[in-house]
């Protein structure tokens, strides 16, 4: 069975607990999830991902690029991160998705994979910055992709197909216990786009 010929259906927790992750499915049309895709890929101000882990100094074939409503400060991995001001288009995409989502983003830190070879690790977006119960909308755009979440403290597992046009949002204690990670794959030779939209607290709670 070829599970990309199904399309996401909307689920209010696809956590069995210690968190709630929302898959609001497929909030983009193929067409306007195209569209968007072309346009970042050349719009956006892509660079490498680059810093520290234990020590070492590490350059990413994965690009990233962050926005926001002023010029912040990020760090994480051993180096800092600065917002640039945010791009018209993906700006509107934040206000429609905030009305999705119901709650107000002032940054996004924009991933783009070039093909399945790349991927992202296991990690938790657990940063001071997001505060204790982040909020974080994550669109999809291109390529369709394996996603992953697994507890940190229990054997449990869950993977999730995520197709270009769907929305997942991280809520709760999903960052405390739980870790996720973008799996490598490569049969897949077409890009990926991964916006995720947060709210950055620039005072520490």
């Amino acid at each position: 069975m070829n599970l990309e010929l199904f399309a996401p259906e909307r689920c209010d927790n696809v956590l069995p607990y210690d968190g709630i992750v929302q898959d609001y499915g497929l909030v983009l049309s193929a067409e306007h999830s195209e569209r968007y895709l072309q346009y970042f890929l050349q719009h956006l101000a892509w660079q490498p991902d680059e810093g520290l882990l234990f020590g070492q100094y590490y350059r990413t074939q994965r690009q990233v690029v962050w926005y926001g409503d002023e010029q912040y400060q990020y760090r994480y991995s051993g180096a800092v991160k600065q917002a640039l001001l945010w791009q018209p288009a993906l700006w509107r995409l934040k206000q429609q998705i905030e009305q999705w989502v119901g709650h107000p983003f002032n940054s996004c830190l924009a991933n783009l994979y070039q093909d399945g070879t790349q991927g992202l690790g296991w990690h938790s977006d657990d940063e001071p910055n997001l505060g204790r119960h982040a909020v974080i909308a994550s669109l999809s755009l291109g390529a369709t992709r394996k996603f992953c979440f697994q507890h940190k403290h229990r054997a449990n597992k869950v993977e999730l197909l995520l197709h270009s046009g769907q929305l997942l949002v991280m809520r709760g204690t999903t960052q405390h216990y739980w870790k996720h990670a973008l799996m490598k794959s490569n049969r897949i030779i077409q890009p990926r786009i991964n916006l995720t939209f947060r709210y950055f607290h620039t005072a520490i709670e």
